[in-house]
């Protein structure tokens, strides 16, 4: 563990904050006076951050036993926790666990144990079964996105887990949703409730497109042309609907990525990169990635096709308009279809090619690199930035997003420039490694 640990001024100016929202506030100042905290905020709003820096206040520094368990109901939440938690630079260690990577690799980073461990709750019992780190000084549980991972059947390991836990003095629950139940084994007595769901709908506008035909995908591209080069999220309901989108867009020349639960973690976890350096503005996804999710601010969702469930209608919609922010969610509707009662539109567009004003999207202006060296290895961002600049000679405007994982890491680099960068950085050293460099 570092010895030197921040403070929250110091954290702050780390991560380019110059102040925390209102929620954050609130949050901070309920989470450090309360033994019980109930957080509702919607995706985006910075929950992460508004209950990591002060449950990092009560961290010891001196003991390298786990301290903080944050459960959370996807493997993309906590790999974005874990992110989030290193890019604070607070000084002690977090590690995430979850299903999908090899349980070897979790036990080689717990044999030193973080302070922070964040996890999926299937693989955080296991290890608990399994005794691979001790539950003995865990004084602080955090249950992110609670009712997510309750709904997707995580609710006997989450049971399960807290009945490892003896000595908890303090439980946060967070989540995205309203009314919903907090388990009894949860055992919160008088949470203090912070509830800022309704900041989320002020700057929402709902739009029905209608469409001529019952597959809506000639109604979709002329809606994205009508979009121009704005990043946004095309949501169906099932793999197969993303394929079938996906095949049209690729063959209407509109470049895009996808992401469900049905795709390798690797292809997922690239999906996410790519969207967020802007080597693709558009994703077609399923509600994994309506909530839980790192991406940014983005102008428009389209839900392609309408979900089950009110619930995820709102989280879907949640991914724009964030926080006082403008954003459109545009809901695809057969013209013989009818729609459910949760659908309150503020406007409808019959005819589509009327909003289509401006051309398809230009060709983009990234593309992704991938590296084959990471955090291990003494790799840091300005290392990255300094091989491209210097021996690939590009211009500062030209080096875009780095993104740097344990293992490896990702830049954007304007597609002219890619297949020059690679040839001439390939089999390069960075720091002490000899890393490949190649086209994502």
């Amino acid at each position: 563990m570092a010895t030197t640990v921040k403070n929250q001024q110091e954290i702050l100016e780390k991560l380019g904050i110059r102040e925390l929202n209102p929620m954050q506030k609130e949050a901070l100042i309920s989470i450090k006076s309360k033994k019980d905290t109930i957080l509702l905020s919607p995706t985006g709003t910075g929950k992460t951050l508004a209950f990591l820096l002060p449950v990092i206040e009560e961290l010891d520094a001196t003991l390298e036993e786990v301290q903080v368990l944050i459960l959370v109901p996807s493997r993309e939440l906590a790999i974005q926790i874990e992110q989030v938690t290193r890019e604070m630079g607070s000084g002690f260690k977090a590690n995430a666990v979850y299903g999908g990577r090899a349980f070897s690799k979790d036990k080689i980073e717990l044999n030193h144990p973080p302070a922070i461990l964040i996890g999926t709750p299937g693989r955080v019992a296991d290890h608990l079964r399994r005794e691979t780190f001790s539950a003995e000084n865990i004084k602080i549980l955090v249950l992110d996105e609670f009712d997510k991972s309750l709904e997707v059947g995580f609710e006997a390991e989450m049971k399960e887990i807290i009945s490892f836990l003896p000595k908890l003095k303090k439980r946060i629950l967070t989540s995205a949703t309203q009314n919903i139940d907090i388990p009894a084994f949860a055992g919160l007595q008088e949470p203090e409730t912070i509830n800022y769901l309704k900041e989320a709908v002020a700057g929402l506008h709902t739009e029905i497109v209608v469409a001529p035909k019952r597959d809506k995908l000639e109604t979709l591209l002329k809606l994205l042309q009508s979009t121009g080069n704005e990043p946004g999220i095309i949501f169906c309901n099932y793999k197969d609907s993303i394929q079938e989108v996906s095949d049209f867009l690729q063959m209407n020349g509109m470049p895009h990525a996808c992401f469900s639960g049905g795709m390798e973690q690797k292809d997922r976890e690239r999906a996410l990169i790519k969207f967020r350096n802007g080597t693709h503005r558009l994703i077609i996804a399923t509600d994994l990635a309506a909530r839980g999710i790192d991406i940014p601010e983005i102008k428009f969702i389209i839900h392609y096709q309408l979900p089950h469930r009110k619930e995820e209608f709102t989280h879907r919609n949640g991914r724009t308009a964030r926080m006082h922010g403008e954003g459109t969610a545009y809901v695809l509707q057969y013209e013989k279809e009818s729609l459910p009662e949760y659908v309150t539109p503020d406007s409808y567009t019959k005819n589509v090619e009327s909003k289509v004003q401006t051309p398809k999207p230009k060709q983009l202006k990234w593309t992704t690199l991938f590296i084959s060296g990471g955090r291990k290895d003494k790799i840091s961002k300005g290392d990255i930035a300094g091989l491209f600049l210097k021996q690939g000679n590009l211009a500062k405007e030209e080096l875009g997003v780095i993104e740097l994982k344990q293992d490896c890491a990702f830049v954007s680099v304007p597609p002219s420039k890619a297949e020059k960068l690679v040839r001439e950085l390939n089999n390069t050293r960075l720091k002490k490694k000899k890393v490949r460099i190649s086209r994502v």
